[in-house]
């Protein structure tokens, strides 16, 4: 079945960063698009980050564009994402979804498969 497993997630100081991962499994992910989603509490959920099947095209949302940069390494089936500059607003459970569709596709970004557990990004001084 489909696995999607985070890690990564820790806390850290404003300015500070981190590297999220993402182990998939239980289908075809040379041929999904993928991408990181976050939920602050008491907030809904966020799409922060996209990236097609061959890793050639990324997107990117509003708050975290110049700050974040998604990756995937289709021959270990791995998605990560590196966070700079980070702010407390970043503070958020952080997920990795995919898509039984190559592209993300705009305005459908949080219409994924699937996604994972989570991991915990805490940003506080």
């Amino acid at each position: 079945q489909v696995q999607l497993v985070e890690s990564g997630g820790g806390a850290v100081q404003p300015g500070g960063s981190l590297r999220l991962s993402c182990a998939a499994s239980g289908f075809s992910f040379r041929g999904c698009a993928m991408s990181w989603v976050r939920q602050a509490p008491g907030k809904g959920l966020e799409w922060v980050s996209g990236i097609s099947n061959g890793g050639t095209v990324t997107k990117y949302g509003d708050s975290v564009k110049g700050r974040f940069t998604i990756s995937r390494d289709n021959a270990k089936n791995m998605l990560y994402l590196q966070m700079d500059s980070l702010k407390p607003e970043d503070t958020a459970m952080y997920f990795c979804a995919y898509y039984s569709w190559p592209v993300i596709r705009p305005n459908m970004e949080l219409k994924y498969d699937a996604r994972g557990q989570g991991t915990q990004v805490t940003v506080s001084s």
